[in-house]
């Protein structure tokens, strides 16, 4: 239990149904949507759909999302895939004879094909109860009457205001300038999208004038999209991936996600006694930081489209793991590792819902950069991503830049269960730091004994090509310790990620949520 003495938050409990996301408004519209009938998809949809609104230089209907669904009254978890593809046109000879090193990150070439309102079309239609024209209302009313922008979005969006490019500005600023904390954001010309998608279900978006709008928007900038790239995006239902730490499995969604990363890593941690280490000393922030560069050297090495990849099996096998577990010095740090590209991103959003019936929904929903690529469609304001970044340029790699393939993914949803019961789905954002950072909740919960909450709030470090990035929750001493250890200490320029979860009391038949303060979200039930 936390010192009530100090500043903090706790863990929200109640028994019928939970959402805990980055924004309050959409927390409160997930569970009206439970309290009016609907399930955990249903709400799921409704909550994401309007974080397009209440966060939208993290994510919107131009991007892509990954979600993980354990349906009622069974223990099995589905994965749907609603990342897009490359236009059939892409290719990565053309931009390196054009002399770019990596994919601009500001340009057409960026932009695959948005996947994330097919996935929640296809989501609605196979697993949900009220349809889109419910479950989109929320995000078209407040669309039109605007959402009061929020402490953490304002700082955000003040800061990335220049990714802004053409017809962008017009729709994400004001005057050319970002709104300010309080001031309510309007996108009329959203509104009217949603409700085509809720009228014509795909088609809404993938066909007629709004994609007519988007393609002649991209030709224009340079693009290579055509009609046919948007009219045949359809998302995919996988397997999951799943790994074990101590009596855990850990369920992430499979490439092109990093999932296999988070697992990987902790196949690493495994390999030494972290329950023994102070949970925020120098000891544990150096065995972590060391996994991370082994564990991301193998992911920018092997993990892309899973059509394009062939050793996944290697990268989950705990004998790889202990292999490269081997290679870690407790005393001296190794250099860090090369970046697959020059594309880092810091967040996205994520939010989680459980219903009733204990159906469960995690699920992530991205423009990569803050602001995407930057632009926008000319007539509808559709802010595009910029995830093809996340491609490589170099040639024969399996994650090369090519059409109609999707490229590596940093963003991924989790579950864990314990006895073959899901036990807590779980997210946690923050760009490249997701699979640490799914690794750290994870130590945090298992070998520390943390409640969703504590495990959120406790301090976060990262190591990256740029050093090891620390919070300064971190302690002087221990920041010290990591520098005398070889590391190249810096305090991060803003505090790492943002993450919610939601744990299962089956005992008691009561869930407890958390909700991280370094967003502006919260957790709530009834």
């Amino acid at each position: 239990m936390r010192d009530f003495h100090f500043p903090g938050r706790s863990g929200v409990f109640a028994s019928n149904g939970m959402c805990a996301t980055s924004h309050p408004l959409a927390a409160k519209i997930a569970i009206d949507t439970l309290e009016a009938g609907g399930n955990a998809v249903d709400a799921a949809i409704a909550g994401a759909v309007l974080l397009g609104l209440c966060e939208p230089h993290m994510t919107g209907i131009g991007g892509d999302c990954f979600a993980l669904i354990k349906p009622a009254g069974e223990e099995r978890i589905i994965a749907l895939n609603g990342s897009g593809r490359a236009p059939a046109g892409l290719s990565a000879a053309r931009m390196r004879d054009e002399g770019h090193a990596t994919v601009p990150v500001d340009g057409p070439e960026s932009v695959t094909i948005p996947g994330a309102v097919d996935a929640f079309c296809t989501l609605s239609d196979d697993y949900g109860l009220l349809g889109l024209e419910a479950t989109l209302a929320p995000a078209a009313h407040y669309a039109e009457t605007g959402v009061p922008v929020a402490p953490r979005v304002a700082r955000d969006w003040s800061s990335s205001a220049d990714a802004l490019q053409g017809a962008a500005r017009d729709f994400y600023l004001a005057s050319g300038v970002a709104p300010a904390v309080g001031q309510p954001f309007r996108h009329g010309a959203q509104a009217d999208v949603l409700r085509r998608i809720a009228r014509d279900g795909r088609a809404g978006f993938y066909e007629g004038e709004v994609a007519d709008d988007m393609v002649a928007s991209l030709r224009a900038l340079g693009g290579v999209h055509t009609a046919d790239d948007f009219a045949n995006t359809r998302c995919t239902y996988t397997q999951p991936v799943c790994g074990t730490y101590k009596d855990i499995e850990l369920v992430e969604h499979p490439p092109n996600g990093q999932g296999a990363a988070a697992i990987l890593l902790c196949n690493i941690l495994a390999e030494f006694d972290i329950a023994s280490m102070d949970p925020f000393g120098a000891e544990r922030a150096h065995i972590e930081a060391e996994a991370t560069k082994l564990a991301y050297d193998a992911r920018n090495r092997l993990v892309a489209d899973t059509d394009h990849m062939t050793r996944l099996a290697h990268l989950l096998a705990p004998e790889t793991a202990r292999r490269l577990a081997a290679l870690i010095d407790p005393a001296r740090a190794m250099p860090a590792v090369a970046p697959l590209t020059e594309a880092v991103h810091k967040d996205t959003i994520y939010i989680t819902v459980i219903d009733k019936d204990r159906m469960a929904v995690s699920l992530i929903y991205s423009i990569f950069h803050n602001f995407g690529s930057g632009l926008a469609s000319d007539r509808f304001g559709i802010l595009f991503h910029n995830r093809g970044a996340g491609f490589t340029l170099e040639e024969d790699h399996p994650n090369e830049a090519a059409g109609g393939k999707r490229p590596m993914h940093t963003i991924i949803p989790g579950m864990l269960r314990q006895g073959g019961r899901l036990i807590m789905p779980f997210g946690v954002m923050g760009g490249q730091y997701q699979a640490t950072g799914h690794a750290r909740f994870v130590t945090n919960v298992v070998d520390f004994g943390m409640s969703p909450q504590a495990a959120i709030d406790a301090p976060r470090c990262f190591s990256d090509a740029g050093g090891l990035q620390m919070e300064r929750s971190y302690s002087d001493a221990v920041r010290r310790r990591m520098t005398d250890l070889g590391h190249d200490v810096s305090i991060a320029d803003s505090a790492i990620g943002g993450a919610q979860a939601i744990r299962i009391n089956h005992e008691l038949g009561i869930l407890e949520g958390g909700s991280d303060p370094r967003k502006d979200g919260c957790a709530l039930g009834y």
